[in-house]
């Protein structure tokens, strides 16, 4: 990976260069993984002069789970822990004769934008704004490999819970047990809080699990994801518990599907973020959803697990191929439930046999 991350750290330091800046100091956690691999938490890059290093409050851990940090770069230790690697960076920068940096204002806190200013008060601070995020939103295929991973696991937790016995158990219960089962096969994580949804509650979009027991004649909306090697993916899932699905159920349940089902056929490089939006919003409002459905059908997934690009209505912008989305649609009727549909896919072209599908668990309407 060295060879790719050097490559990574060119490009963004070919655009600090044409902004004007001699040197570029990147404190995102995600932006710093991208550019130079795993590190310990704090750490930051400097893109020097000279040379490019790695600026750390903690020793690199000698048995790392996820791997260690390129090893071309120079690590800085700090001295003591309690300093700021950010405002340790700029003051080599400054000590090397740079006259400017571009930093990440959007990450840095007015606190320590001050920090550094008074550390190199010679050094001029430019805002690289998101350079690297922009980067990182075409995945190359070591990437994809991992989100592919991601969603095997992903794939497998939701798969066991549906085999057990779910009446009776709470919301907080079952998100618990699906958290246990990503690690369990192999996750460094859940890639965000896991959502389960039950009754009333099914189809909200980001419903934080309470203490209500799952009840026969239920929807039951399951939306999680695992992280591996860093990367994210997201699965979302509705079901019926215990019996057979009411009319009014399965009316609901074809909607959803059929409205992701558009949004999924429209992935292709060069589609626009919101006609893949309107694509899905079409079918809904059609129906006469066009009240309270979420501000966006899906975003780009990778070492976040909401990244660039946005499908909104406002969104600016065309799809690229090797770019993951999630497609996730939703319809929640207050005070009787909903459904939620979510996908993480990869565009890729026609040629190439189309969007590829990472999450697989089936989307038939299931009396669990």
């Amino acid at each position: 990976m060295s060879e790719v991350h050097a490559t990574r750290r060119a490009r963004l330091r070919a655009h600090a260069q044409a902004g004007g800046s001699q040197s570029a100091l990147v404190t995102s956690p995600a932006n710093v993984r991208y550019l130079a691999g795993p590190a310990p938490q704090g750490t930051v890059l400097l893109l020097g002069r000279r040379e490019d290093m790695l600026v750390c409050a903690s020793p690199l851990d000698e048995r790392p789970s996820e791997g260690r940090p390129d090893d071309t770069l120079r690590i800085h230790m700090l001295p003591g822990p309690d300093g700021d690697p950010a405002v340790a960076a700029a003051d080599l920068a400054s000590a090397t004769g740079a006259e400017s940096m571009a930093v990440e204002e959007h990450h840095l806190t007015v606190a320590r934008h001050r920090a550094l200013r008074s550390v190199a008060p010679t050094l001029r601070l430019t805002d690289i704004g998101g350079a690297v995020e922009q980067l990182r939103v075409v995945k190359d295929e070591e990437e994809i490999s991992c989100l592919r991973i991601a969603a095997e696991i992903a794939d497998q937790a939701l798969g066991e819970l549906l085999e057990s016995i779910l009446v009776g158990r709470t919301e907080r219960h079952l998100a618990l047990e699906l958290e246990r089962r990503l690690v369990d096969h192999g996750a460094d994580g859940p890639a965000f809080a896991t959502s389960v949804a039950t009754g009333p509650h099914s189809g909200r979009g980001g419903h934080r699990p309470t203490d209500r027991r799952v009840e026969e004649g239920d929807f039951l909306s399951v939306c999680l994801g695992a992280t591996y090697r860093g990367y994210r993916c997201e699965i979302g899932r509705t079901f019926v518990i215990g019996t057979s699905p009411a009319d009014w159920q399965i009316e609901l349940y074809d909607l959803v599907f059929a409205a992701q089902r558009a949004a999924r056929e429209s992935l292709a490089p060069g589609a626009a973020y919101r006609d893949v939006d309107r694509a899905a919003r079409q079918v809904l409002d059609s129906a006469g959803y066009s009240e309270g459905l979420a501000p966006l059908t899906g975003h780009g997934v990778g070492l976040e697990i909401d990244e660039d690009p946005q499908l909104a209505p406002a969104a600016m912008g065309k799809l690229d191929a090797c770019v993951p989305v999630t497609v996730e649609p939703g319809v929640h009727l207050p005070g009787r439930g909903g459904v939620r549909i979510d996908d993480t896919l990869v565009v890729r072209p026609e040629a190439d046999g189309g969007p590829e599908l990472l999450t697989i668990t089936t989307k038939e309407l299931l009396a669990l």
